[in-house]
């Protein structure tokens, strides 16, 4: 079994290398000018872009190759009706190096839109707001040229509103309703205090597509379930794609913030999920959710170095 460590967004080793700058729409509005406003932006995305090259590049010289971009590459890109302005076709040369890189290099990544992307609501707004949102990921791959179904968007299934029968059903029909386009590239992952593993397993069988198993939200919410009876369901629901099944893997922060993420992997845990993987014995890639972003996956390698029960491919890859 092959293990592929990966980490969220930011780097910890590079100087002034955030792919996330913003600005606030209440700073948006002070601007005076429509020119500042858009020379604002434009110079924003234009950092986040090359930032994000850079942290490629980072990656590949120390072995990385599962990563996940920040949603706010483009800042405020579905808040403003911003008049005459193409990003994908301003960029077209940044984006497109980005995209170029990672399929050079066989990158795995991913994005994983905010919270407030719920296509089970129950409010026809929020569900046009949420495609919207969808809609701008998938153009922000497009114009990397990375709109295949390789590189996925990771959801979770929304809201309860008081009935999770018909809550879930409700996904699945707005499911149904995207385009084939961003249907594709949607994965679906478990949460921690609504959706089971067995939920959201139900989902992707019903609708086909792949399910994102995360450990430290399956310890926070689950119905009794054991893990080891999930693991082989869940990996079968990654049958047909191009890359191995993923998992989140996150260490809780205490007892008391259970459901928050710890700045560290505590390599004990990680150790017994691996041991329960190992029975069932697939590749796999695991997005580490943790603080400190490379620093916490290089931290764990050395212990699964000191571990001894594995063979060490590279800074993050080794074969159990």
């Amino acid at each position: 079994m092959k293990v592929r460590l990966g980490y969220v967004a930011m780097t910890m080793n590079l100087k002034d290398a955030s792919p996330s700058k913003t600005v606030t729409i209440t700073t948006y509005n002070k601007i005076e000018s429509e020119e500042g406003k858009r020379n604002r932006l434009e110079r924003i995305t234009k950092t986040n872009l090359e930032n994000t090259l850079r942290i490629l590049r980072y990656n590949k010289v120390h072995d990385i190759y599962v990563y996940r971009f920040t949603s706010k590459l483009v800042p405020l890109a579905t808040y403003l009706p911003i008049e005459n302005w193409y990003y994908q076709k301003d960029f077209e040369r940044e984006f497109k190096e980005i995209g170029k890189f990672v399929k050079e290099n066989n990158m795995r990544v991913s994005a994983h839109p905010d919270h407030f992307t719920i296509i089970n609501s129950l409010d026809e707004k929020v569900f046009q707001d949420s495609l919207r949102d969808l809609e701008y990921h998938y153009q922000v791959f497009k114009a990397m040229g990375l709109e295949d179904s390789r590189y996925k968007l990771v959801l979770h299934v929304g809201g309860l509103y008081g009935d999770k029968k018909a809550s879930m059903q409700r996904f699945i029909d707005n499911f149904q309703r995207l385009p084939e386009y961003i249907q594709n590239k949607i994965i679906i992952e478990n949460d921690d205090k609504i959706y089971t593993a067995r939920d959201v397993l139900y989902l992707c069988q019903q609708l086909n597509i792949p399910m994102v198993l995360d450990i430290h939200h399956y310890q926070c919410n689950n119905e009794g379930e054991e893990l080891l009876d999930l693991l082989p369901l869940v990996f079968n629901t990654w049958e047909n794609e191009y890359f191995n099944p993923k998992v989140h893997f996150s260490t809780p922060k205490n007892e008391k913030q259970f459901r928050s993420h710890a700045d560290e992997i505590d390599a004990d845990s990680f150790f017994d999920f691996i041991e329960k993987a190992k029975l069932v014995n697939r590749d796999i890639d695991v997005m580490l959710e943790a603080k400190n972003k490379d620093n916490a996956l290089f931290r764990l390698m050395e212990k699964i170095k000191e571990w001894g029960k594995v063979k060490i491919i590279n800074n993050s890859t080794f074969e159990y």
